[in-house]
Formats: C-alpha cells, sequence, structure tokens
C-alpha cells in the first residue's frame, strides 16, 4: 500500500513572469540566473545599492522540500544589513548549542559562542523555503530594481569581453537576453558551470545519509541532536533538527551494505525513523512529509570569476551539510560580490576587484571545505581506519572528558581573509595587541547610537554598517573628528564613493564648531576594549563588514589611498 504523505504547512505560491513579453534590445547591468537563496541575496544587495538586475529562476514558486535549514549570525548580520531579517527572527528557532549520543549515553553537550553582548542567536533553523519567501517578499519591495522572471530556463549561454548572452525559454516563447555581468547561482547541477565547460574538483563521499521531514508535536528543545551507533538504528548516526511549524528533520547514515534505491523506499525508511523516536522516548502520532537521499560532496571551481560571468552558491561549491555551511557561504558569496560588481557597474571600481571576489571567496571554500570534511570523516567514516578511529574516540568520550571536543560538529563561522590582496595597514597592525585586524569581520558589542535628534538609545555596534558602504570608524575621545579623517570622508564621497564617518565615545564630551557629538557611546568600554582602541583609533571597513585596515591616529591621505586602492582591487 502506498504511503500517503502529507503536505508541507506551507503555502507555496506559483508565481508567473514579471514580463511575459521582455523588450527584444534591452541590456541589464546584471543578468543573475537562478532565483534561490544566494541568487536574490545578490539581487536585493545590488537593488540596496541602486544597481537593477533581472533574476531568471526557471521554477514558479520557491524551493520544495528538505534543504537548507540552518542560518548562522553571520547570515542573520547580512540580511539585516539587506533589511530582510525580521520575519526570519520571528519565524526561526533561535539555538545556542546541541548534544551527541554514543548508543544511547550522552557524550558531548556543546555550546556556540553567545552572550549578552550579541545581538543575534548565533544559529536559527528555518526551512528554505520559508527563507526564499522572506527574501522574494522583500524584492518585491525594490520592484523597481528587481525584475525576477519565473519559469524563465537559461538554455544557451555566449560570455564575451563586453558582456553576456543569455539564451531564456518561458511558457510560450523564447528570447535572448543581454547583460553586461552574469551571476550564475543557478545550484549544483549548474547549467552555466556546464555551458563554460567548468568542472568542480574536490573529494566527493561514497557514504550517503537518507533526510525525512516528519510532523511531530513534541517538548524536545531546539538543540543539534547526534547519535552515533544507537541501540535504534545499529552501525548508522542520526541527526535531528526542529523546525518552525512541528516539522522535524531526521538524517542517517546508510550502511555499507545497503542498497541506495531501496533503503530510500518509504516503507525501508518509516520504520527506522519510527525505532528512533521510540528509542528516545516519541511514542505518540507523527506523519511523513519528505524523503531523499544526499551524498556528501567537498567540491570547488578553481576560480568563481570567467570573463563576465560569476560564480556563486552552488554553483560555485558544494559543501558537506555537517556544519550547515551550505547555504551560509552562499549567503557570504553574495555579500562579497555584490557591494564589488556594484561598484565596477557604477564606475567606481575597475574589474580587477571582481578578481579579489574570487581570491577571497575560493580561500574560503577551501576553509569550509576542510571543516566540513572532517565533520564528514567523523559523522560517516570513508574507510575502516576512520571508523576504528572514531570508535575509540566515542568510547573514551564516556568517561574522559578531554576528547569530547573531537566530537564537536565544528559548526559553521565567519571566514577571515586575513592575507586578501585588498587589506591595508600591514604596518600599522604591531601598534595593536588585540581587537580584528585587516580581513576580519567586524565583531558586534553593545553601545549607545544617536538618534536624528540626538538622543542616545541601546543599539549594536554592527547597526552603524549599511549596505555597500564603507564605514570609517573613529574612537574618540568625546567628539566626531574635525579635521583629517572628516576631510578624508568628506574627499571620497565628492568623488562618489560610498563612505560613512562615524564616531564612537566613551562619553559625549562639550563640542562646538566644526566638531559635533558622536554617533555611538561607549560608557562601560567594551567597544574600546574589544576594539583594543585609544582615542585617535581609526578601523576602515568594507561594505561586507571586514576590517580593511586599522590604524592609530592616521593621515586623511592614508584612509583615502586605502579605500582608493581597494576599489582597484590591491591593497
Amino acid at each position: 500500500m502506498a504511503t500517503e504523505f502529507k503536505p508541507y504547512p506551507f503555502d507555496f505560491v506559483e508565481r508567473q513572469p514579471t514580463n511575459p513579453v521582455p523588450p527584444a534590445q534591452q541590456r541589464h547591468p546584471v543578468a543573475i540566473v537562478g532565483g534561490g537563496v544566494c541568487g536574490i541575496t545578490a539581487a536585493l544587495a545590488l537593488a540596496r545599492q541602486g544597481v537593477p538586475s533581472v533574476v531568471l529562476e526557471a521554477d514558479t514558486s520557491v524551493c520544495y522540500g528538505s534543504r537548507a535549514i540552518c542560518i548562522s549570525r553571520r547570515s542573520l548580520e547580512i540580511f539585516e544589513r539587506l533589511g530582510a531579517e525580521q520575519p526570519m527572527l520571528e519565524k526561526g528557532l533561535g539555538w545556542t548549542g546541541g548534544r551527541s549520543y554514543y548508543g544511547d549515553t550522552e557524550v558531548l553537550h556543546f555550546s556556540m559562542p553567545h552572550d549578552a553582548s550579541q545581538k543575534l542567536p548565533p544559529m536559527i533553523n528555518i526551512q528554505q523555503y520559508y527563507l526564499e519567501e522572506f527574501l522574494v517578499q522583500a524584492a518585491e519591495r525594490h520592484a523597481d530594481l528587481i525584475d525576477i522572471r519565473w519559469g524563465a530556463k537559461v538554455t544557451g549561454l555566449r560570455n564575451e569581453a563586453g558582456g553576456v548572452q543569455l539564451d531564456v525559454a518561458e511558457p510560450g516563447h523564447s528570447y535572448t537576453l543581454q547583460a553586461d555581468w552574469a551571476i550564475a547561482s543557478d545550484g549544483g547541477r549548474s547549467f552555466m558551470r556546464e555551458a563554460l565547460g567548468l568542472q568542480l574538483q574536490g573529494t566527493a563521499y561514497e557514504g550517503r545519509y537518507i533526510v525525512a521531514d516528519i510532523l511531530l508535536d513534541c517538548e524536545l528543545p531546539t538543540e543539534r541532536l547526534a547519535w552515533f551507533d544507537p541501540p535504534s538504528n545499529p552501525g548508522s548516526t542520526i541527526l535531528m533538527h526542529k523546525q518552525p511549524d512541528n516539522v522535524w528533520r531526521i538524517d542517517y547514515q546508510l550502511r555499507d551494505d545497503e542498497d541506495p534505491d531501496e533503503a530510500v523506499k518509504p516503507e525501508n525508511v518509516l520504520p527506522r525513523v519510527r525505532a528512533h523516536l521510540e528509542m528516545i522516548g516519541l511514542k505518540g502520532s507523527w506523519e511523513p512529509l519528505w524523503i531523499t537521499i544526499y551524498k556528501a560532496n567537498a567540491l570547488s571551481l578553481e576560480r568563481y570569476r570567467h570573463g563576465r560571468v560569476l560564480f556563486m552558491g552552488d554553483a560555485a561549491h558544494l559543501v558537506p551539510i555537517f556544519g550547515v555551511r551550505g547555504a551560509n557561504s552562499a549567503i557570504d558569496d553574495a555579500d562579497n560580490l555584490s557591494w564589488k560588481l556594484a561598484c565596477v557597474v557604477k564606475g567606481l571600481a575597475r574589474d580587477t576587484l571582481l578578481d579579489s571576489y574570487s581570491e577571497e571567496r575560493v580561500y574560503a571554500a577551501h576553509e569550509n571545505l576542510a571543516s566540513g570534511m572532517k565533520s564528514t570523516e567523523f559523522m560517516a567514516p570513508p574507510s575502516f581506519a576512520f571508523k576504528l578511529m572514531r570508535e575509540a574516540v566515542l568510547n573514551l568520550a564516556l568517561d574522559t572528558p578531554g576528547v569530547r571536543s573531537l566530537i564537536n560538529p565544528r559548526q559553521t563561522s565567519a571566514i577571515a581573509y586575513r592575507k586578501s590582496s585588498l587589506n591595508a595597514g600591514a604596518s600599522e597592525d604591531s601598534a595593536f595587541i588585540g581587537g580584528p585586524a585587516a580581513g576580519v569581520p567586524l565583531p558586534n558589542v553593545p553601545v549607545s547610537l544617536a538618534d536624528a535628534s540626538g538622543s542616545y538609545g541601546a543599539g549594536h555596534l554592527l547597526d552603524l554598517l549599511r549596505a555597500g558602504e564603507f564605514l570609517i570608524l573613529h574612537f574618540s575621545a568625546g567628539s566626531t573628528p574635525a579635521g583629517g579623517i572628516a576631510t578624508a570622508a568628506q574627499n571620497l564621497q565628492q568623488r562618489g564613493i560610498p563612505v560613512r564617518l562615524a564616531s564612537v565615545a566613551r562619553e559625549a564630551a562639550q563640542h562646538s564648531g566644526a566638531e559635533a557629538a558622536p554617533q555611538a557611546l561607549d560608557a562601560s568600554g567594551k567597544a574600546f576594549d574589544l576594539y583594543d582602541a585609544t582615542p585617535g583609533t581609526v578601523y576602515v571597513v568594507r561594505p561586507d563588514g571586514h576590517v580593511l585596515g586599522r590604524w592609530r591616529s592616521p593621515a586623511a591621505a592614508v584612509v583615502e589611498q586605502a579605500i582608493g586602492a581597494c576599489l582597484n582591487g590591491t591593497a
């Protein structure tokens, strides 16, 4: 008898193409192939910088099924800059840690870095279809700059010196779309990658996992739960994640002797899910929603820029699910690329700046792949030797706390571009004994922020960041800089470069003339301590929140030169 699958408790809206018959000769600054998480994030980020784009999405709704579910603090910070984070926070389930079991005995209880200084949770669980829907809704608020064409399948690509041409098939008609730049975000089976004859390089693991979503109402907290060799499924590894709407995702590893084609059938999956739920004391009713099979891959293109085509997300790299780096790294790709491409499109930067996108994000992919491979080799050992090692660690962990950190799943974290060609002020680093160096993402800390009336209220330092803007962060004795740093900001602004100057002071001192009250007050001194700052210290921050350079009391020319060199694609 066939298994009845209940539909997801989500309204999958069928959308129609925005332009049923697009203008034949219209040329677009940016065409984005693929309207998933990173494609829409890039379109939204470009729109926030005034750059129009057309998004070509082959499907007519957001994704269906069990895909990415864990969104990191770093990704939420990016969405906050884009004005899209609120519905995600309202719908998502925040969590800070998890538990691992060997058999039915707990061997690890881990926590991710989180304290009262943080504005956002370290991780939320939210289904990818919700994430995409909220991003699409945010994009629709920029309909004058974002043209999403649903049901638009790209069937041909010509990558030329002055731009790209894309052959597009929509229901009932086809056409050729011209663009100055194309972003390929069309997933793991990327047509764009195939059209350019490119191949992903790396490691494809033989181990397979069954992914099952079920509808289950229970009181278990939102944690990352893992079982190694549980009594319910001997020889397997099981993961559980709670999602909104009482949806639970259960992943379990297939044994080497199992036929994947048979193992994925509902009659073989559901009894194993039931056995696991009963093992942990959940004997109430539940309903299946989705079943699929997954194979871990650690693969990447060697370069993400190919002429006028730029790759990101799964089109550029495939990362194992362990450590939740897939969607989060794709969001970081979009954040890194969008400000650079916007500067190029607006004539503020040479296109060599786009080479730094490839440099930094290929480096980030290798970092993510290295961590993902370590997690994969523990979660799904690829050989007998790895199995022996894992068994030894798990046995020792039962009564030896010192080895339990080896079980840690190494959750995703923001990547620091410490060796980026864009980094400035390296000679100044010796003047600092702490704080974020060039290439490091800006850390957050509570401060009091001034509103339009000059009154101060609770806020965080990252609230000073704006989409597409460089931030000159000046630590002062009590007022904004009236001299060189202010002149540097004004000179850059007169050249059309999006720069914002913000001052952080321990207290609002008396000010007059050209001086003004600081934008942020750090009465506790936490920001000064976190940034190893003294009065006169300056941090220059890129639009994606990474430190470009830092100095003790720099001359105006130093700051101007650092941002100018960055836009030229060099330090």
